[in-house]
């Protein structure tokens, strides 16, 4: 039994997706015939109360579009110093953009209001515009973290203020949503464009979503013929998307309560330093100084279990649908029974 939490992209369709996947009518998505992607888009615009959505093959094009939006070359986007936007969409902001970041120390991914204010250069001329205010909600790097909705609102108003663009990377969002029992109309209102992920834990193969209101959304199609993101008959994946929604969106607790039990007996091992607070479906920990991260590695993998190395004796478990209580009852029993100390 190979047992992987590296991520909840490693999930792979269930009889039922795979069946509501090929009955599905499609189209030359190029032309906007497909009917099954044209369903899907309208379907999340709908939840969150706006005008537009774009289906799109990566969560990556689907934020990289946004900046794009939101941008001019030479201008200035602020984010977390966690951000995955920063971290890990391969310098994309720069190379696709022109912009720069300005980065805000926050606290597991999530910054305040004062500190936007804060990060907003001067309107001198020799200084970089501030165009965009990127968040991201569930907080990768921060271990699954969920932002304080009244913190959102209170920097919506500082960028109301400030003419600046609002963007939500909500590629786990669906877990914020069901963990602080927040909707999407809520988001809908306050962000300018949000897009959202359809393969981490709702289990889809590919795909995420682009939403915003018209005018924002007006170049998103030209955007994503530019970085290569057209699809032809699209339906089958977006499909794939219409089955999650109606499926696998209130099961995430399942995954978030896995994610506390796993977190709560790592914490009672004395070789882990420090357990971070788990609140949906990412649990992130540090081990001692004096224990060796690829000897820990290693004696997972000899049970054929898969976790991930987020570097400096950090490492990170995500649960997600593929992940059975089988399973779960048997990376507790190794976690309890086995000697991490030598190899």
């Amino acid at each position: 039994m190979k047992i992987d939490l590296r991520s909840d992209t490693v999930t792979k369709p269930n009889t039922a997706m795979l069946e509501i996947m090929m009955q599905a009518k499609v189209g030359d998505d190029v032309f906007r015939e497909d009917n099954t992607v044209n369903e899907l888009e309208e379907r999340v615009a709908k939840m969150f109360g706006k005008e537009k959505a774009l289906f799109f093959p990566s969560g990556t094009m689907a934020n990289q579009t946004a900046v794009k939006l939101h941008t001019n070359p030479g201008e200035q986007v602020i984010c977390d110093t966690y951000a995955h936007i920063y971290n890990y969409e391969s310098g994309g902001m720069s190379f696709n953009s022109g912009v720069s970041c300005k980065l805000i120390e926050g606290h597991r991914g999530m910054f305040t209001a004062n500190q936007t204010k804060e990060s907003i250069n001067p309107k001198d001329y020799w200084y970089a515009k501030t165009s965009m205010v990127a968040i991201e909600n569930t907080t990768n790097k921060g271990g699954g973290a969920c932002w304080d909705f009244e913190e959102l609102k209170r920097i919506k108003k500082v960028c109301d203020f400030k003419e600046l663009g609002y963007h939500l990377d909500g590629a786990r969002l669906w877990n914020a949503l069901v963990a602080k029992n927040e909707t999407t109309q809520q988001y809908g209102e306050i962000f300018d464009t949000i897009s959202v992920c359809l393969s981490k834990g709702l289990g889809c193969p590919v795909g995420s979503v682009l939403v915003g209101d018209e005018d924002i959304m007006k170049n998103a199609l030209r955007i994503r013929k530019v970085f290569g993101g057209n699809m032809r008959q699209a339906g089958y994946l977006a499909a794939a998307g219409l089955y999650a929604l109606d499926n696998n969106i209130e099961r995430l607790v399942n995954d978030h309560q896995k994610a506390k039990e796993i977190g709560e007996v790592l914490s009672q091992l004395s070789i882990i330093k420090v357990v971070e607070p788990v609140e949906t479906n990412i649990i992130i920990f540090e081990l001692n100084e004096d224990v060796n991260e690829s000897t820990f590695l290693n004696k997972l993998k000899d049970n054929n279990i898969h976790i991930i190395s987020m570097g400096s004796n950090k490492l990170r478990v995500v649960t997600h649908l593929d992940y059975t209580n089988d399973m779960h009852e048997k990376l507790i029993n190794i976690l309890r029974k086995t000697n991490f100390t030598n190899y």
